[in-house]
């Protein structure tokens, strides 16, 4: 069921019919479960047993651990030495902690291995799969990332003293909720099992906002980034007839696709949610104008950035053990997100390529502070539009490992970029006959788009001004129209479902 559809619009407006018509609470949670195990059912339905049960395993490990850490009989608990009670409290604290690992290792290790299974695979057996000779070929099941990402974040949420859950069915509306199950937003047990406790019809403005969100979505996903994934679709799957502009617009055409693909979906996911009377965190917040790879960081996938900030960054010592640590400590983390992306070098390489751009940015960071004409360079206007160049060139050109994880394709696009001529073909068969354009028509229309978010990001992100919800309400079934008149045929997937 793909999010820009008739038939999720008409599932969204029947499940919200049935939730809303029901009073008691356990049963709006209940209704949340049915329809979410029915969305995920139209796209993965041989995965949800494992799904259920790596639900119901968090469930009761998080229960466990989250048992009062003082042991035995608490109205006995005077009758005992404090000597006698440090040691059991002790005793029950290392129990807590082999809990805490035994479940970060059940989640990690059912990830990678879904990840990496194909990949050993097809290295034990030196064949493609999929073939007679090598007929095994696992389907990673969709959302598998985010769902144990969210698992290991509440294990240790409970570990480090937040309550953990005690009644099922809100713990498997949390995780199984449709609007964020398969691409995220990664959302924390805690944050949304409180919304829980007083949902509300949401207000007018409220509705027209979740509204504006599902259109704006849709326009992001189904004009704007399938339109620009066409191209990119037929330029890098030619590689060897592109020449070098051809590459370089379609590096450019490849980073917008990613932007609009993946906060077309978050947008459409926050305003499914906020018709339920819940709120999904933000995931982007411009990230293509930060003026340093911290910043991007801070601003692309916002949760997953945050995820690797508290559960990975900060209990490696984050940046309290001194400058070459904090080095480490970045560079292993982003290492490990290019893992997570999946079994293929080009996305470790991708990974290791941030990581190493953020110690950069840490060591001029340091170098700054110490020199005070060097942090008045970076602050001064010229300083910030080459600060703002050299982060969008490093963060665009590394999404070429993103698109092309074969290092044999990536090394050649690398390798291609500057004074390679096309094909006599190319142009011909891509611009004339499959697009019906130039690449300059298509330069011109990627910058006005690039001027839109511009405009956005000055009225929204620096001056706070928004539209009101009237006007949201007045755009909303233009957008939807839109859609549906310029909407390529055959939509194309969303990127983040292969993460």
């Amino acid at each position: 069921m793909n999010f820009i559809s008739i038939l999720y619009g008409m599932f969204l407006l029947s499940t919200l019919v049935i939730y809303w018509s029901v009073e008691i609470p356990k049963l709006r949670l209940f209704t949340l479960v049915i329809a979410s195990l029915f969305f995920y059912a139209s796209l993965n339905v041989q995965y949800i047993p494992l799904l259920l049960a790596l639900t119901f395993i968090n469930f009761q490990l998080g229960r466990e651990i989250g048992k009062n850490t003082s042991p035995g009989q608490h109205n006995l608990d005077w009758q005992i030495s404090n000597e006698e009670w440090q040691f059991a409290n002790m005793d029950w604290n290392r129990r807590r902690l082999k809990l805490l690992w035994l479940g970060i290792s059940i989640n990690v290790l059912l990830l990678l291995g879904f990840k990496y299974i194909n990949g050993l695979l097809k290295f034990f057996f030196d064949t493609p799969l999929g073939t007679p000779d090598n007929p095994f070929k696992i389907i990673t099941p969709l959302g598998i990332s985010f769902f144990t990402f969210e698992c290991i974040a509440y294990l240790v949420d409970v570990y480090r003293g937040a309550p953990a859950s005690n009644q099922f069915l809100r713990f498997a509306t949390y995780k199984l909720f449709f609007a964020k199950l398969i691409s995220g937003p990664i959302t924390r047990y805690h944050n949304l099992a409180n919304q829980f406790n007083s949902l509300e019809f949401p207000s007018t403005n409220k509705v027209a906002e979740a509204l504006w969100l599902i259109a704006r979505g849709a326009v992001k996903k189904g004009i704007l980034a399938d339109h620009l994934g066409i191209f990119v679709d037929l330029c890098f799957g030619n590689l060897q007839r592109a020449g070098s502009n051809d590459l370089w617009l379609a590096t450019l055409a490849y980073s917008l696709q990613l932007y609009l693909d993946f906060s077309g979906y978050v947008d459409i996911a926050r305003g499914s949610a906020l018709l339920f009377g819940l709120v999904l965190p933000e995931n982007f917040d411009f990230p293509y104008f930060s003026t340093s790879i911290a910043e991007f960081w801070r601003r692309w996938h916002m949760t997953l950035g945050d995820w690797l900030r508290n559960y990975i960054y900060f209990p490696l010592g984050g940046s309290r053990q001194g400058l070459a640590r904090t080095c480490w400590n970045l560079f292993i983390v982003m290492l490990i997100a290019g893992i997570w992306h999946g079994s293929v070098w080009g996305f470790i390489v991708w990974g290791i390529y941030h990581g190493l751009a953020l110690v950069v940015h840490r060591l001029i960071d340091a170098m700054s502070d110490r020199y005070e004409k060097l942090e008045q360079f970076w602050q001064n206007p010229l300083g910030v539009v080459i600060a703002w160049l050299i982060t969008q060139l490093m963060v665009f050109t590394s999404w070429i490992w993103f698109r092309l994880p074969n290092l044999q394709d990536s090394v050649w696009v690398f390798q291609h970029l500057w004074g390679h001529p096309a094909d006599a073909q190319f142009y011909q068969k891509v611009y004339i006959e499959a697009l019906n354009t130039s690449p300059y028509h298509l330069a011109w229309m990627m910058a006005i788009l690039g001027v839109f978010m511009s405009l956005t990001y000055a009225f929204k992100g620096k001056l706070k001004l928004d539209i009101s919800w009237p006007l949201k309400l007045v755009f909303v079934p233009l957008c939807f129209y839109a859609v549906w008149l310029f909407a390529p045929e055959g939509s194309l997937p969303y990127i983040y479902f292969d993460f």
